[in-house]
C-alpha cells in the first residue's frame, strides 16, 4: 500500500495476511491457545462457554478471565485458528449478544501438531519416571 507521498504503509492487517502459514510456525502455543482449541474442538462455543470448559478439563488450574479469553480469541481470529460462527442457536435460548466461534481447518491441524509436541514431552517426562512419586532432582539441594 501506498500514501499520498508515495511511501510504502504496512498496516497490522497486512502483517496478520502474510502471517505464518504454515502449522509449525504457530508452535509453541500458549496454554492458553491450547485450552481454547481444545475447547473448540468439540464444537462451536461463546466466551463463557469456552471460559468454563478450559476450567473444567483443567481442574481448575487454568482459569481464563474475560481480558485474557477476549485477547486471546482477537489473536487466534487474526491468525485464522478460529471464526465467528455464521448460524446461532435457538434465538428464544440464547442472548442475541453472545458471539460464537469454532476452530478452522488451519486451527485443528495447529491442535494436533502442539498436541503431539506435548505428548513428546511427556513420554520424556515419564521416561525419567516423573510421574507418581515426589522426586527431587539430581544436585539440587532442598
Amino acid at each position: 500500500m501506498t500514501n499520498r507521498t508515495g511511501s510504502l504503509t504496512i498496516s497490522a492487517t497486512d502483517v496478520v495476511m502474510n502471517g505464518p502459514k504454515n502449522v509449525e510456525a504457530m508452535l509453541p502455543l500458549t496454554p492458553a491457545v491450547f485450552h481454547i482449541l481444545l475447547a473448540l474442538s468439540d464444537g462451536e462455543r461463546h466466551g463463557y462457554a469456552i471460559m468454563r470448559d478450559v476450567a473444567a478439563h483443567t481442574n481448575g488450574s487454568l482459569q481464563l478471565g474475560p481480558g485474557t479469553l477476549y485477547g486471546c480469541l482477537k489473536r487466534m481470529l487474526a491468525a485464522r485458528l478460529i471464526e465467528e460462527a455464521d448460524e446461532r442457536p435457538d434465538r428464544e435460548l440464547d442472548n442475541e449478544r453472545r458471539r460464537y466461534y469454532r476452530i478452522t481447518d488451519f486451527g485443528a491441524r495447529t491442535l494436533r501438531a502442539e498436541a503431539e509436541r506435548l505428548a513428546v514431552a511427556v513420554s520424556a517426562a515419564q521416561a525419567k519416571r516423573l510421574f507418581g512419586r515426589k522426586v527431587g532432582l539430581v544436585g539440587v539441594k532442598r
